[in-house]
């Protein structure tokens, strides 16, 4: 079985640690625990690793986040992942909403304060807790697992 693990964000270093590029983190952190490197190719960057007969291609897009759906095609087709519908898993990221009215982009934009550091690397690990059982277990045991906490 293979699986397409897509972390979004943008690209640039900008956008590096900020709200917006949680996605990238969490498969960073994903690809430290098994000591995979990133290999920069077309469209993104791409760590492969096995999960107990599984293979997880982890991609961070090298697109801008409103045109991740170019690579992630791009992904599926390179390396044969089923899809077949456009109802495919996502695992959201909470990145907290406490911006004043019109202030959205400048706080997705923005850095995490230090407050939100503190437990970053649990939520982080939790996250790739979460994407390991998803590909284990499939997404209704997951979600009935982790949905609870």
């Amino acid at each position: 079985m293979k699986y397409l693990i897509v972390g979004l964000g943008n690209i640039g270093e900008e956008y590096r640690n900020t709200r917006h590029n949680i996605g990238f983190n969490v498969l960073d952190a994903l690809a430290k625990a098994s000591n995979l490197v990133f290999t920069d190719g077309r469209y993104g960057a791409t760590a492969t690793m096995s999960l107990k007969g599984r293979q997880l291609i982890l991609l961070k897009p090298s697109t801008y986040m409103n045109l991740s759906g170019n690579a992630v095609r791009y992904w599926m087709q390179k390396e044969n992942v089923p899809l077949g519908t456009q109802a495919y898993a996502r695992l959201r990221f909470g990145i907290g909403n406490d911006f004043p009215r019109g202030g959205q982009i400048d706080f997705v934009l923005g850095h995490f304060t230090e407050e939100d550091m503190k437990t970053m690397d649990e939520h982080v690990e939790l996250a790739c807790e979460i994407i390991k059982s998803f590909c284990l277990a499939g997404i209704n045991i997951t979600m009935n697992q982790y949905n609870k906490k």
